[in-house]
């Protein structure tokens, strides 16, 4: 799905006039996370969401003004309780909101950026009309976090575009199937790896990408970074082995492999003879999943995810 950004950038070189609405602080139970967007051009059509459903329409009516004269607005809602409930939501809560024409050579840049798997950093100055784009050098404890908001000041609103999760899944086994779909559930895009054609079908994996090539190979074209996940799930060391050496040589955040105790064992032993340190080798989590004592593909899907969340938030805190 593509995300406000794209469909901005897309409406705007189709002509269309639009404005960007963007979550900029949350207090209470608010619906939509700081840094949510929404677009809107100037027959009132909208994508996205600032609150579920709750301030939309309002949202809707002042960017339209604000197409008109270019001039960006900060707006404050109060969520009410029932419109909280209606959305989802135990209680109320506050929002505020940015409404603002994003200069357009700022929207290409930040949707080439999301292309290229380049980590950036929208800055707007909310007194002025001030705005420029960031790297992870200037706000490292909010890329690390993957948390956009109001610094200290009280002005400077800086929005974190992180690439997004992947999880490359290596063995389209009947656990994978599992993973895929809990994965995607979890806003990661899977991507099946596996030589074996009979496995890597798309009857089996639908509208998954999927890659039948030797591991190795399909993770260097991947392109391994930090805002992926590797699991090996084939327990055939001739599949697994060649991922995880790949994974190893990358900075992913998670590297996990199925297999019993002693199987992972082995394992070690092997990467531990193709030339990796104790420390290397201990990035591999094996068994692979939190130790949740399930036996069915789905349970043991459950346990990856699990462990996978786990340390994604771990190293974000």
């Amino acid at each position: 799905m593509r995300d406000a950004l794209e469909i901005a950038l897309a409406w705007h070189e189709a002509g269309r006039k639009i404005a960007i609405a963007t979550v900029v602080e949350t207090w209470g139970s608010a619906p939509r996370p700081v840094g949510s967007r929404m677009v809107i051009d100037a027959q009132g059509e909208m994508e996205g969401s600032v609150s579920g459903g709750c301030v939309e329409g309002a949202v809707v009516l002042e960017a339209l003004e604000v197409i008109v004269t270019g001039e960006a607005r900060l707006l404050d809602y109060g969520v009410s309780d029932d419109d909280a409930f209606a959305v989802g939501l135990a209680c109320g809560g506050r929002i505020r909101v940015l409404v603002e024409v994003i200069p357009t050579e700022i929207l290409r840049a930040l949707n080439a950026a999301k292309a290229a798997r380049a980590p950036v950093a929208y800055v707007a100055d909310l007194k002025t009309a001030a705005r420029h784009l960031a790297g992870v050098a200037d706000y490292p404890e909010r890329f690390r976090a993957d948390r956009s908001g109001v610094e200290a000041d009280g002005r400077t609103f800086v929005v974190v575009q992180n690439p997004g999760l992947r999880m490359v899944i290596v063995g389209a086994v009947h656990i994978a199937q599992a993973l895929v779909r809990m994965a995607r559930d979890c806003g990661y895009v899977p991507i099946v790896v596996d030589p074996r054609s009979g496995f890597a079908s798309a009857a089996r994996f639908p509208e998954t990408q999927m890659m039948q090539d030797w591991p190795d190979e399909a993770l260097d074209e991947i392109g391994l970074d930090a805002r992926t996940c590797v699991v090996t799930l084939s327990h055939d060391p001739k599949i697994d082995d060649p991922a995880l050496m790949a994974a190893l040589r990358s900075d992913v955040f998670y590297i996990g492999a199925l297999g019993s105790a002693r199987t992972h064992t082995k394992r070690l032993e092997r990467l531990a003879a193709a030339g990796f340190d104790a420390a290397q080798i201990g990035r591999v989590r094996g068994p692979v999943g939190l130790p949740l004592g399930g036996r069915h593909p789905a349970e043991i899907a459950v346990s990856i995810m699990a462990q996978v969340t786990q340390v994604l938030r771990a190293n974000a805190s």
